[in-house]
């Protein structure tokens, strides 16, 4: 029995995954993964490269006769997304992943395991080192920072690519070939203020709510998880309306992706109605575990007295962010009218910063409905222009319009039942998917995702399924000699 990550079958590709936890690669600080895999590729004797877009480029001819075959693009990112538990003291930009093995999953120590996308790097680098499968022309498409911005595929050169068939090794359940996925766009609500000072005769309270699942806001945006910050701000506008409480600063989430798991927020209280305002902390904290009986456990809402800050934000400015906090719109907006089962329009209240004289508030908007995109971007521009909040986009990118005609996933459908006995399904999902940007520099492309199973990425109990990897390798070679 496997004891390391090292030793799972198929060790081709766990090998493989083991190395790149070594490496630290949280979004935004990729240069240690890349300089591996360029290192790696030499080592392997495999053609690689750096584009101009950040992205890494690798090239495998074909075996002796098939040099006519079509030429598949192997694709995944490099990043991850840098979670981890209250009191873990990783640092995603130095410290290697701590993996451990649980029964069939394997599980990261107080942080995400990084199979999203590590994986599917790990199974590009498989295919490009394995000496037994017979294959066409090969190239690899690893892209930087696609969790926060998708900036690699955004920057990607016409030229770079020469393939026929994209394969995006990016879903999160073996069988399962989505050929079709949400657009997303980022909003950005931001404003400066000038702090006012402190009344005499208050307190400084720190007030931190914690144990939320959190959650990947493209794949679980629809289970009803609760959202710090919204939970949050229920509690502040109380406390400001039944305890003269101010608000000094405020933290949570710290991706857009994902949905929040924590908040903090620093209130100055009158002395004589801080114990008012520590009884109305323990009700909202059995009023919100009450609410999400079944879907969230043990969410605490804490409360201690800290040092004094240097100012406060002014009441008008104050009001209207919470206000604008509180209508903002978080979770599903509606679903696929023709598909019920699957999500069409959500946003995510992902991040928000307040605090010596500026308010950020960051927003993922999801969508694969052009007009609903526009909807829910004008919806939430309106509720925070209201505050006097500059609203502004960035990061956007298009929705993948399913193509139902595609030859790669009617061959990968006939592959997956000779190799595996069983039916595929064939699916289209919210969560944001690089094809949709690629497809664009590459509309000849005949593009699907697919993979090995995880669950709940962008969280500490982010998790990969050993024996859907046992599966995926063989069909994965299977599907390459077919092309």
């Amino acid at each position: 029995m496997a004891t390391t990550i090292k030793d799972l079958d198929p060790q081709i590709i766990w090998k493989n995954f083991y190395l790149l936890t070594q490496v630290p690669r949280p979004s935004g600080h990729l240069e240690k993964v890349q300089q591996f895999l360029l290192d790696w590729a030499k080592e392997h004797g495999i053609e690689a490269f750096k584009d101009g877009a950040e992205n890494i480029v690798m090239r495998k001819p074909a075996t002796p006769g098939r040099e006519n075959a079509k030429t598949a693009v192997l694709q995944a990112h490099m990043d991850m997304v840098p979670q981890k538990v209250d009191e873990s003291t990783h640092n995603f930009e130095t410290d290697p992943i701590e993996t451990f093995i649980d029964g069939d999953w394997v599980k990261a120590k107080g942080t995400t395991l990084g199979s999203d996308d590590g994986m599917g790097v790990a199974a590009i680098m498989a295919v490009m080192e394995s000496t037994d499968i017979k294959h066409g022309p090969l190239e690899a498409l690893i892209t930087a920072d696609e969790e926060t911005c998708m900036y690699g595929v955004n920057h990607l050169s016409a030229d770079t690519l020469k393939g026929d068939i994209l394969l995006n090794i990016d879903n999160e359940t073996m069988g399962e070939f989505v050929i079709g996925s949400a657009g997303g766009v980022n909003i950005n609500a931001t404003m400066q203020y000038k702090e006012v000072a402190l009344e005499e005769g208050d307190i400084a309270v720190k007030v931190s709510l914690k144990g939320l699942r959190g959650g990947h806001s493209g794949l679980e945006i629809n289970e009803g998880r609760a959202n710090a910050n919204k939970l949050m701000a229920r509690f502040v506008r109380q406390a400001i309306a039944d305890d003269e409480a101010r608000l000094c600063s405020w933290q949570g989430g710290n991706m857009r992706n994902a949905i929040p798991r924590t908040a903090t927020v620093v209130m100055a209280v009158p002395l004589e109605n801080y114990d008012d305002f520590c009884e109305l902390a323990q009700y909202c904290q059995q009023v919100f575990n009450d609410e999400f009986r079944g879907v969230e456990e043990g969410i605490t809402l804490s409360v201690e007295t800290t040092a004094m800050p240097a100012g406060r934000v002014p009441e008008e400015i104050q009001d209207n962010l919470v206000d604008a906090i509180m209508a903002c719109h978080d979770g599903v907006l509606r679903n696929i009218p023709s598909i019920p089962s699957v999500v069409e329009t959500s946003s995510n209240l992902g991040i928000i910063n307040i605090g010596g004289g500026e308010a950020s508030i960051l927003i993922l908007a999801r969508s694969s409905n052009e007009t609903m995109m526009e909807y829910i971007q004008e919806m939430q521009e309106s509720c925070f222009a209201m505050a006097g909040m500059k609203v502004e986009y960035g990061g956007q990118y298009g929705a993948w319009q399913p193509n139902f005609d595609s030859p790669i996933v009617a061959k990968m459908v006939e592959v997956y039942r000779n190799v595996l006995g069983e039916e595929a399904k064939v699916e289209v999902c919210h969560a944001g998917l690089e094809c949709s940007i690629i497809g664009g520099v590459y509309p000849k492309m005949d593009l699907v995702s697919f993979g090995p199973t995880l669950r709940s990425p962008h969280t500490p109990d982010e998790r990969c399924n050993i024996p859907s990897v046992a599966k995926f390798w063989p069909f994965l070679k299977a599907l390459l000699e077919e092309i």
